[in-house]
């Protein structure tokens, strides 16, 4: 309590008249208000302190009225710290992971945290206009129930939690853990036998879902053609059979035969897809102060040394920002990226199901968090069991029609952080597949002579004989199918993307992304398969040796006429070399987390690799691409044969232009999809339903993410999972210890001690010497003698004699 303060509460009325002095502080109270534009909505209206029911700092209202309601009915009691209208703000420390700003109200006392902390996110949800102190419609009632639960203590006596922050936290926990239904269920009832009878706890999965079911966003079910011809969406919503195939939309009623007749009740479609509108998930990062600053750190950052650590430095967003500046003008606009990509529910072994999630992400935030699972949003479920190929476009028609409205209108939208509403837009900045969803979302076909999409026409490519390598539609129109297989037996394009119709696609410099990952990995394996010569698998089989002299002048490996045998090429290792990588490859080491353990994909029997992961291929592969990739693989064409190069060993030429002009790889390449992936097959518990389960699961993950920005640890994303080899002692960190020892760790596995030998010694002295910024003027100055003393010396003879003679230089430098 400040002493100050009792002004408040004492002097408002003297004589029976308001008093000057009183009225004096209150216009000093209004002008600091009015100093914080965090606290201001509007300009000119704050939230009014009076005592009145709407009032009590949850409603906003203009100065004057706000004056006019504090000489009527005074100051709220209690409220001597304006936490309010700007005073006492306080940044809550949260992981390393993510950076984010809590609001004031979550730094309150704390016997009153969690109370105010879940108000506060139920009228995030709810926006700026809801008031909870109105009369609820049905719409808003899920909010209200929402409201009471936060001011009801799970059990009387208990000031930790109440009845929404204990459901809140319970399915904060099962998403976290993905735990099962029964699980949680399971899990209430012990709890249930721990507190006292009267107690306010969920009961099971149903009812918690029932108290928050006001913290979940839309989903959209439509249904579908079962030969993915159209969708009964809009102007086609009424239809009972396709317009294309004829195909009835819904089962028939009447099933079974004989005397077991059942006839249903419901129309039951054939098929039906999932859409989840993206403009609602966009609003509530808004929505939250955990998010809502991180989403203009796309302006405000600035670029280091001219290095490219976001795509927003990069030319083709520039490039866009100059043809829309009505667009770049409003910092708080949203570019996004697409993905698709298919999966298979039911693993290897089970039922040929092909289900396609399209995911969309925001890429206003900055690099600790864009690209985050928890910044992905599953946009369109594409239902299976067929792959729906160049038929994706019939399912994303929801999705276009939104982006449209989103490019040239816009939504209103509440901004949390500026406490203003603002016309927020939105643009689709580009898609990132593999090589066969290239061709499906861009409609240039990705087989044949013409594959490359950088290349199309301008290509040198020839078809192989014997190996046998070699004004279009949208496909939502009637005649897409005959016209478009006209047109593209002379060109490469298949169809008219439905991207076409964004009305800005045109100006991108880059509209489709080819994935690092997927080439990596073609590209490597093709390699790998041919000098080791697994069958099956291998470029140089025997077709490829009849046509080599074809086109190269290679006689010596040509077919021997009289044995009928091909010769050994020098490209193809023997046994012993064989032998010799692998043991090569089983004794690699690399740093926890960089790859996986290679040793265990080593057959030695068999001399292969098997399960290597594409990550893993990538450590082998990376390199410069702009200088390197172009020289290897003119070199490659000198040794190996012409089947071997088609157009997936073409493409790696490609992709360092692509780095150029849209920034940074990891923004997009297929690795945070394929990992999201995984997450979305986990919430697959009803095997005949599969679609529908994973709508429920991924409903129920938004609202627990969204959760979890507001739970006590402060932690806007996953709660911090640590790394085996991580620990976090940073009360006990030694400031005059060296930076390098600083990062704290423990030790994997069992402890053991050895002496190391002479050159191990020798690395590990030299490693902490040149990783260490305090001997960096010290290398410095070595440098500068030996440059002085061999002025001839280049920059690798330099790093040499550094690598050998500065430790014993350091040492006697120091002790003299």
């Amino acid at each position: 309590m400040e002493d100050d303060r009792e002004w408040m509460y004492e002097g408002r009325i003297v004589n029976g008249m308001f008093s000057n002095e009183w009225g004096d502080k209150v216009d000093e109270f209004v002008a600091f208000a009015l100093r914080h534009p965090e606290c201001v909505n509007g300009g000119t209206a704050i939230r009014c302190p009076c005592t009145l029911v709407k009032c009590q700092n949850k409603k906003f209202l203009n100065v004057e009225t706000v004056k006019v309601h504090l000489y009527r009915n005074g100051f709220v009691p209690d409220y001597y710290v304006w936490i309010y209208h700007g005073e006492k703000q306080v940044h809550q420390r949260c992981s390393s992971s993510v950076r984010v700003s809590v609001s004031e109200t979550d730094q309150m006392v704390s016997d009153n945290m969690n109370h105010t902390t879940y108000h506060r996110m139920v009228c995030d949800v709810a926006g700026p206009e809801f008031n909870p102190d109105e009369e609820p419609n049905a719409e808003a009632r899920n909010f209200y129930d929402m409201i009471r639960a936060g001011d009801k203590p799970v059990y009387e006596g208990n000031s930790k939690h109440t009845q929404l922050s204990a459901a809140v936290r319970m399915l904060e926990i099962k998403c976290r853990h993905r735990c099962s239904q029964a699980w949680f269920d399971d899990m209430s009832n012990f709890i249930q036998e721990l507190l006292p009878q009267d107690n306010l706890m969920p009961l099971d999965f149903y009812s918690t879902k029932k108290l928050v079911r006001g913290l979940g966003l839309p989903v959209q079910v439509i249904h579908c053609c079962v030969n993915n011809c159209m969708i009964y969406w809009g102007d086609d919503s009424d239809l009972n059979s396709c317009k294309k195939c004829g195909h009835a939309r819904y089962k028939q009623k009447v099933r079974g035969s004989g005397n077991r007749l059942y006839i249903r009740k419901l129309k039951v479609p054939y098929k039906k897809m999932h859409y989840f509108p993206i403009t609602p998930r966009l609003q509530r990062l808004y929505a939250s102060t955990a998010t809502a600053n991180e989403m203009r750190w796309h302006l405000e950052h600035h670029m280091e040394d001219g290095k490219m650590c976001h795509p927003s430095d990069a030319p083709a967003w520039k490039h866009f920002d100059g043809c829309f500046p009505d667009f770049s003008s409003e910092v708080r606009n949203v570019r996004l990226g697409l993905f698709a990509d298919s999966f298979q529910p039911f693993g290897q072994s089970g039922q040929q199901y092909s289900l396609w999630p399209v995911v969309v992400t925001p890429y206003n935030l900055p690099p600790d968090i864009c690209m985050k699972e928890e910044f992905m949003f599953l946009i369109v479920l594409v239902p299976g069991p067929t792959n729906p190929k160049g038929k994706i476009d019939v399912f994303l028609q929801p999705l276009i029609v939104e982006l449209k409205s989103l490019w040239g209108v816009g939504v209103q939208t509440y901004d949390i952080s500026k406490r203003k509403n603002f016309q927020m837009r939105a643009a689709l900045m580009w898609t990132i597949n593999d090589f066969p969803a290239y061709s499906m979302m861009s409609g240039w076909s990705t087989a044949g002579m013409l594959a490359c999409p950088h290349c199309m026409e301008d290509s040198d490519a020839f078809r192989l004989i014997k190996n046998g390598k070699q004004g279009l539609r949208k496909v939502i129109d009637v005649d897409a199918e005959v016209v478009n297989a006209a047109i593209s037996k002379t060109c490469g394009w298949n169809k008219r993307s439905i991207f076409w119709d964004l009305p800005y696609w045109r100006e991108h410099l880059l509209r489709h992304n080819l994935d690092v990952m997927h080439i990596e990995k073609n590209v490597f394996d093709n390699i790998f398969n041919t000098v080791f010569n697994i069958p099956g698998k291998t470029k140089d089989t025997y077709k490829s040796r009849d046509e080599l002299n074809k086109y190269c002048r290679r006689p010596q490996f040509a077919q021997n006429l009289v044995t009928s045998k091909y010769p050994d090429v020098p490209f193809v290792l023997n046994k012993s070399q064989k032998k010799d990588v692998l043991e090569w490859v089983k004794k690699l080491r690399f740093p926890d987390g960089y790859a996986s353990n290679l040793g265990r994909c080593v057959d030695a029997n068999k001399l292969k690799m098997f399960g290597m992961k594409s990550h893993d291929c990538h450590v082998f592969m990376q390199r410069n691409l702009d200088e390197q990739i172009p020289v290897i693989l003119c070199n490659l064409k000198k040794i190996f044969p012409p089947s071997f190069f088609d157009s997936m060993e073409h493409l790696p030429v490609h992709l360092a232009y692509e780095a150029r002009i849209a920034g940074p790889v990891h923004y997009r390449w297929m690795y945070p999809p394929e990992r999201y992936l995984r997450k979305i097959k986990h919430k697959i518990m009803n095997k005949a339903q599969v679609e529908g389960s994973i709508s429920i699961g991924y409903i129920m993950d938004e609202a627990a993410n969204f959760t979890s920005f507001y739970l006590k640890e402060g932690d806007p994303t996953l709660p911090l999972k640590e790394k085996r080899n991580e620990v976090y002692l940073d009360d006990i960190v030694d400031d005059d210890m060296f930076e390098i020892f600083k990062p704290p760790g423990k030790a994997i596995g069992a402890e053991g001690k050895r002496y190391l030998a002479d050159n191990e010694y020798t690395a590990a002295h030299l490693y902490v010497l040149m990783n260490c910024p305090e001997v960096q003027p010290f290398i410095d100055v070595f440098v500068t003698e030996k440059r002085k003393q061999f002025p001839n010396l280049n920059d690798e003879a330099v790093n040499a004699v550094t690598e050998q003679e500065f430790p014993s230089w350091f040492e006697k430098y120091v002790c003299s």
